[in-house]
């Protein structure tokens, strides 16, 4: 039995939606009606960011001034996670056998596995891998590494996702009086309005004694890429930092594949829909979450977790999932042995799902 024993959350400094938007975002996109009905509809109530726009901003940035500061701001959110998250497990920094990190925010070499390990005090013959551009969804994959690491070594493992979207903020597309946006410009004004900075870690542990109430032992891993929707979700590296390209039709692909590939992972394990006691999906925004609602027939409240995350923290891209996992865990309401289903999505288009059981 491998488990999820142990988790670390990190934020830099909170501020409101409505802030951002009175304080930045409204010149920003010209007063633009639209993009503020898009703003405060993403379903964020409060957000986080190293770069906070009503203090600095950081849009007229070269993506080097943006690395910079991500080298300067990951280590520090990073190493704080993985601390909380190694002394909930009660695993000593010594014992870790691997350390894995997942970003697509920021880059640098040595990077923040290396950073993470050596200050923390992990052995020198620590397993890592560090895992960049694969967005939203690297968490998942991420998580089945570390658990065959586990199984095979016998040797705790950590997760760490840290995701600094605030430093990739792009320079407005300059709309006319009528506040009339283009399309691209309406995909970077959803991207404002959603993506907020964090790092989650977990450890994923041995057989031994056992976990914690509400920690959870993983069974299986599916994925499914849709490569024909490819160009719906990008994270492209400009001069100016990451600019994000997202396709309105990204809910409607996912959707057409989820019953799928729940069903997949489901039936392996002789079960349905109706036997998942605790759902761990990617609020990748209000409308992701309704679509999986539908395309699984999910009743009222089975995504509070979700739905929770993303109106106090917003979309954190590959350190979400773990936050709702933490939050369904904390939350204390699947029961001892109840499946739970982790789904997470992004570029590719991809779609990863997790089996786990209290």
């Amino acid at each position: 039995m491998v488990t999820i024993a142990g988790y670390g959350v990190s934020h830099p400094q909170m501020v409101r939606q409505e802030d951002l938007w009175e304080g930045f975002f409204a010149d920003h996109y010209g007063h633009s009606r639209r993009a503020r009905l898009i703003f405060m509809r993403a379903g964020a109530e409060t957000r986080h960011g190293v770069a906070n726009p009503l203090v600095e901003d950081v849009s007229g940035w070269s993506t080097g001034q943006r690395m910079q500061r991500y080298a300067a701001e990951a280590p520090v959110l990073g190493k704080a996670a993985v601390a909380a998250s190694l002394a909930e497990a009660g695993v000593p920094a010594s014992d870790v056998g691997m350390l894995l990190v997942c970003s697509c925010t920021g880059y640098a070499t040595p990077g923040l596995d290396v950073a993470v390990a050596r200050d923390l005090g992990m052995p020198a013959d620590v397993h890592r891998l560090s895992v960049g551009h694969m967005g939203c969804y690297a968490a998942l994959p991420g998580l089945a590494v570390a658990v065959d690491h586990v199984s095979r070594h016998g040797r705790a493992a950590v997760l760490l996702c840290v995701e600094l979207t605030s430093l990739h903020v792009q320079p407005s597309g300059s709309p006319p009086p009528t506040g009339v946006l283009s399309a691209d410009e309406v995909e970077q004004v959803v991207s404002h309005a959603l993506f907020s900075d964090a790092a989650a870690a977990v450890v994923v542990a041995p057989d031994g004694s056992p976990p914690p109430a509400g920690e959870f032992e993983v069974l299986d891993v599916v994925c499914r890429t849709d490569f024909a929707a490819a160009d719906h979700m990008t994270w492209e590296v400009t001069d100016l930092g990451f600019r994000m390209g997202l396709s309105p039709r990204v809910p409607d692909v996912l959707g057409s594949h989820v019953a799928e590939v729940i069903g997949q992972l489901l039936g392996r394990h002789g079960l349905g829909v109706r036997d998942v006691a605790g759902w761990a999906v990617h609020p990748g925004g209000p409308r992701i979450l309704r679509v999986v609602e539908r395309s699984l027939g999910l009743g009222r409240g089975a995504l509070d977790a979700s739905g929770a995350v993303l109106r106090d923290h917003g979309n954190c891209s590959s350190a979400t999932v773990l936050l709702v996992l933490r939050e369904l865990a904390r939350r204390g309401a699947v029961p001892t042995g109840g499946p739970v289903v982790a789904m997470a999505f992004g570029p590719g288009l991809t779609l990863y799902a997790v089996l786990l059981r209290a």
